[in-house]
């Protein structure tokens, strides 16, 4: 469940993503964003836009959302007041969201589907890693090894050169 107002840093974190994809997806915006140049704009814009409102929900301050999402206390205004086209666009989405027209439950199942494959690369990154290790030990050993044969030749050296 997604709250709409915050109460945690992780309620925080979920509302914000759900505002900005919930927004993404609106066939409005998906015909908006086909322009690559475009694209890059509107993401940025969308998700500081989102950002601010999450925060604003959680009773965060103008300079508390600024100085987190690093913008001026400008541009989180006119995000927040709708100013601009990408704050009206969230704050659209959350009411949206506040009636139950916007289909939260895709966009969690999305959440979830990127979550896991974060999950499953860093397990793949652990495996890699416990395999490095496994190969760094065995190295270690035969290197002890050698190093016990030096010295036992090197003993054996110093004790004809005592003679």
């Amino acid at each position: 469940m997604i709250p709409l107002v915050p109460t945690s840093k992780t309620e925080i974190d979920k509302l914000e993503h759900v505002l900005i994809l919930g927004t993404l997806f609106r066939p409005e915006i998906l015909e908006l964003i086909k322009d690559p140049i475009e694209k890059v704009t509107w993401v940025d814009s969308l998700a500081i836009a989102a950002g601010a409102l999450a925060r604003e929900k959680a009773g965060y301050t103008i300079r508390e959302i600024a100085d987190e999402l690093g913008r001026t206390e400008q541009t989180i205004r006119k995000h927040l007041k709708g100013e601009t086209k990408a704050g009206k666009l969230v704050r659209e989405t959350y009411e949206m969201m506040k009636r139950g027209e916007l289909n939260i439950e895709e966009v969690e199942k999305f959440l979830e589907a990127v979550v896991r494959k974060e999950e499953l690369e860093k397990i793949t990154d652990i495996k890699k890693l416990e395999e490095e290790i496994e190969k760094l030990k065995k190295e270690n050993e035969e290197l002890a090894a050698k190093l016990e044969k030096v010295k036992e030749k090197l003993k054996e050296v110093l004790s004809e050169l005592e003679k």
